[in-house]
């Protein structure tokens, strides 16, 4: 008899809503409106993907059949109403692909990730075989492997993906996300600072440098 369908953490919850965010895809209605996400996938609400005939809506071409399926938008509520479906879908998964028991942090980082990169790629991954075989720190190093997508076909690390994945790590780990959010951010932001900096050091006008003394002229002769 499959086991009662465990309930998200809330911690788990305001991690994905941090990383997903609430964007509105259109600001000048009232609603929440469609938007594509940095994978060219139309989304709405906290990372609701939008699908049509079985597949993803993806790029320009779609936009009109995302706008369709919500033609006045959605609310906040109906936002939150449909993250929560996602999570109770995801949920599922994750315990019927799951083998050893779950801390209430290890459950919630493992819906964060499957919602994110999707349950056929926790079905597959080295993070699923490390944990089934009881390798719970294996486990959670393997959440770094997950930080590029593809953009314009090319696979590529994505900052705010380094940033989730830390932060799923340290929660899988019992411990504070959001401080390991803070740190990645600072981190990610560095060598932006950097060439900020480098750019300032260029473009400053060097001072001239300082003037010697000058030489006393010799006294003037003296009439014999």
């Amino acid at each position: 008899m499959p086991a009662p369908l465990r309930d998200v953490p809330q911690e788990a919850v305001e991690l994905i809503k941090s990383f997903e965010g609430i964007v509105d895809g259109d600001p000048r209605t009232v609603n929440l409106d469609a938007y594509l996400d940095p994978l060219g996938i139309w989304t709405i609400g906290w990372g609701h993907a939008l699908r049509f005939r079985g597949r993803f809506l993806r790029g320009a071409g779609d936009r009109g059949i995302a706008r369709a399926l919500f033609p006045g938008g959605i609310t906040r509520v109906q936002a939150e109403t449909l993250l929560r479906g996602d999570l109770v879908d995801c949920a599922a998964c994750v315990q019927a692909l799951v083998k050893p028991a779950l801390t209430d942090a290890q459950f919630g980082a493992l819906v964060s990730f499957a919602f994110n990169v999707g349950v056929a790629a926790l079905a597959q991954s080295t993070l699923l075989r490390k944990l089934n075989a009881r390798d719970a720190a294996g486990a959670a190093d393997q959440f770094l492997v997950w930080n590029k997508g593809r953009r314009n076909g090319v696979l590529v690390e994505l900052p705010g993906l380094t940033r989730r994945r830390r932060a799923e790590r340290a929660l899988f780990l019992g411990g504070d996300w959001r401080k390991a959010d803070r740190i990645a951010e600072r981190e990610a932001l560095r060598p932006v600072r950097q060439a900020v900096l480098r750019r300032r050091a260029r473009t400053t006008t060097p001072k001239a440098p300082p003037r010697g003394k000058r030489a006393k002229r010799p006294a003037p002769r003296k009439a014999r």
